[in-house]
């Protein structure tokens, strides 16, 4: 039996480096031997047992980029030793939801990394149908972006974001930067960003923000001066916490939109004023991960240079630290994203 070996979730806060038997590779896969994977917000989640602990011993991981190994008889038009990157959600592909590109809400849907074994280990099979040529010069640092980019190029699509439009951005970490490197790219203006840390604020200005509001008994009026009195067309909430998607529909002008991506606890919840909601014709639509075209946009925009990728390349671990590099991640709040070098 081929092994390989992977870092296993095995509990909350607890990485095991284990050998495993190396995925199999069915007629319609491929088999990608990884080079990076990034440390994503959900895995932060997953390690610090606030998310999807039901599915643990896991092997983590998302963000990755690699190259072929191993090709399934009919898994596409690939060779061997081809970069590539992925999209991770894995559908029947039948379904009036996968046919929509609605992946996540397919009965039959997992994710790489999240409900099945994933890119913290030195090789993953996936569907031929999801796995994404790249050019073999551009570096894996940078590709192990696309997955992340991918997300916020689908929520930009969700909230139908319109060239003018004011957005406000609540937290400027990795995913917020992210954000509003899309905003900027989409013509929003002006782009109003949330974030109490310091380090991350700094970020945020070179990221595209025309205002970055670091008191929190500041933020409606600045929205507010900002906007003719109106209230931001667009709020993103990028933290997932149930106060700031409280917030988020006090910001939002009459007509307004909350875009809702941070990943919450699975039972907060906000009191919602129905009649204000009704009356005012406001909405709120949530985005979590990129998918199908996403997915080649984002490595589109990558490769022609339209993020500034700088802020996310400054931390990787080997496999065998993975351990410390979660631990250590809140000693990094300069370093918007930190990745596994397997």
């Amino acid at each position: 039996m081929e092994t390989m070996m992977a870092a296993v979730l095995v509990a909350p806060r607890l990485f095991e480096i284990k050998e495993l038997p190396v995925p199999v590779c069915g007629p319609d896969d491929v088999l990608v031997k990884i080079d990076r994977c990034g440390i994503c917000g959900t895995d932060i989640h997953m390690f610090n047992g606030h998310y999807a602990t039901e599915r643990l011993p896991i092997v983590p991981g998302h963000e990755f980029t690699g190259t072929i190994s191993r090709l399934g008889e009919r898994a596409g038009p690939f060779v061997l030793g081809q970069r590539v990157v992925a999209d991770i959600n894995i559908g029947c592909g039948r379904c009036y939801f996968c046919r929509r590109n609605e992946v996540l809400n397919c009965a039959e849907v997992r994710q790489v990394g999240i409900s099945r074994d994933g890119a913290f280990a030195q090789y993953v099979s996936l569907p031929g149908r999801l796995v994404i040529a790249a050019p073999d010069d551009a570096a894996p640092s940078m590709l192990a972006l696309t997955e992340p980019v991918a997300c916020v190029v689908r929520a930009a699509r969700k909230a139908d974001v319109r060239f003018g439009q004011s957005v406000v951005v609540l937290g400027a970490g990795p995913i917020g930067n992210l954000h509003i490197q899309m905003m900027r790219l989409a013509g929003a203006a002006p782009i109003i960003v949330v974030e109490l840390s310091p380090e991350r604020a700094r970020l945020a200005g070179p990221a595209g923000a025309d205002a970055v509001v670091t008191d929190p008994s500041r933020v409606e009026e600045t929205v507010l001066a900002m906007t003719g009195g109106r209230g931001a067309d667009v709020v993103i909430e990028s933290v997932g916490l149930p106060q700031l998607y409280a917030q988020a529909f006090d910001l939002i002008r009459p007509g307004g939109h909350v875009a809702a991506f941070g990943i919450t606890g699975p039972g907060d919840s906000i009191p919602l004023v129905l009649l204000d909601t009704v009356l005012r014709e406001n909405s709120v639509k949530g985005s979590v991960a990129g998918m199908g075209e996403d997915m080649h946009d984002a490595l589109t925009l990558l490769l022609h240079g339209r993020f500034d990728v700088a802020p996310f390349l400054g931390a990787t671990y080997e496999l065998s630290a993975i351990q410390e590099a979660f631990e250590t991640l809140k000693d990094r709040p300069d370093v918007l994203k930190t990745q596994i070098a397997i």
